[in-house]
């Protein structure tokens, strides 16, 4: 186990029951899904990576999540991923948790890769369900168990169905959930009723974190301990106050700040994520606009609508 972890000073990372010492792993509030700065031609921008990383440290983002979906993990070589976690655990300096994406729909490759991110120095791991080949809930169950067993940090299970063509039912998260190293799973379904089936189910031995901005708060509510967020790229500091206000239980304060960021929660998905949220950090002045194929530019006739959400959010947008 990394030495900030088992020393238990990382903001963000709470040292509560890891089962294989009697004790859970537990990342809370506000996790960015962050994006990776690109240039027009697709190079990776280490030097816009880093002003990415101080902006949302000096927001009260919780942790980082790096080389997710929304960080083109698709599309990023495993020496890139690495190097961006070397990069974001050196500038963080142990004031956040950095976690690794390393899932891919092969577990042999997923395993390898989770064993480059654990030496990277990410202080957690997380493993989208295999996507494509649609294995069945036991196969998801030997797939996990597998790559946990390889990892030497905490992993999150990472389910979205709408993505991956593949379900992590709440039965297998229990089973999972015995799993020493497994502590959370990212529930990016939206449903709510799911959320409190696996709290019942796993009785205190797994967290879920929302993986869908606009029911982040519903599940919150429900149990859940925060979120991974898409919309945190764009409004760090109004993420971080709305996941705040649930956990402390001000539910009214919660609800107004989650109200401001319901059109941007939307609009950020308006076309395929990290497209229109990379626009977003455009118009802020953050990133320039590069993507990798297949992705490709915000379309025109979208322009607007992410805009106007940015400024119902509070946003500063130039014209």
């Amino acid at each position: 186990m990394h030495e900030l972890l088992a020393s238990g000073i990382v903001p963000g990372y709470h040292r509560a029951r890891f089962r294989g010492e009697g004790m859970t792993a537990q990342f809370r509030g506000s996790y960015v899904a962050l994006v990776t700065p690109m240039a027009l031609d697709g190079r990776v921008d280490t030097k816009a990576y880093e002003r990415l990383l101080e902006y949302h440290l000096e927001r009260g983002t919780a942790g980082f999540i790096i080389g997710g979906t929304t960080g083109e993990s698709p599309t990023l070589t495993p020496t890139e991923l690495c190097e961006l976690i070397r990069l974001a655990v050196h500038t963080v300096d142990g004031r956040v948790p950095v976690i690794g994406g390393c899932g891919t729909n092969n577990t042999a490759t997923t395993v390898a890769l989770t064993q480059q991110v654990c030496e990277a120095g990410a202080q957690g791991c997380l493993v989208v369900t295999p996507y494509y080949n649609k294995p069945t809930q036991e196969g998801l169950y030997q797939h996990f168990t597998v790559v946990a067993d390889a990892a030497t940090v905490p992993v999150i299970l990472y389910n979205v169905p709408s993505r991956t063509g593949c379900d992590l039912l709440p039965e297998t998260v229990a089973r999972l959930a015995e799993h020493p190293r497994i502590c959370a799973v990212k529930e990016a379904t939206g449903d709510v009723q799911r959320t409190r089936d696996i709290l019942s189910r796993c009785g205190g031995q797994l967290d879920v974190l929302s993986g869908d901005d606009s029911s982040a708060l519903e599940l919150i509510f429900a149990g859940a301990v925060g979120v991974i967020s898409v919309t945190a790229n764009a409004a760090p500091e109004a993420m971080a106050k709305m996941c705040a206000a649930a956990l402390d239980g001000d539910r009214e304060r919660a609800l107004a700040i989650d109200e401001d960021l319901r059109d941007l929660h939307q609009a950020l998905f308006i076309e395929a994520n990290p497209i229109p949220v990379k626009y977003a950090l455009y118009r802020l002045g953050l990133i320039d606009a590069g993507l990798r194929l297949p992705m490709t530019a915000l379309s025109s006739e979208c322009e607007s609508r992410v805009v106007a959400a940015m400024r119902r959010a509070g946003l500063e947008v130039s014209d």
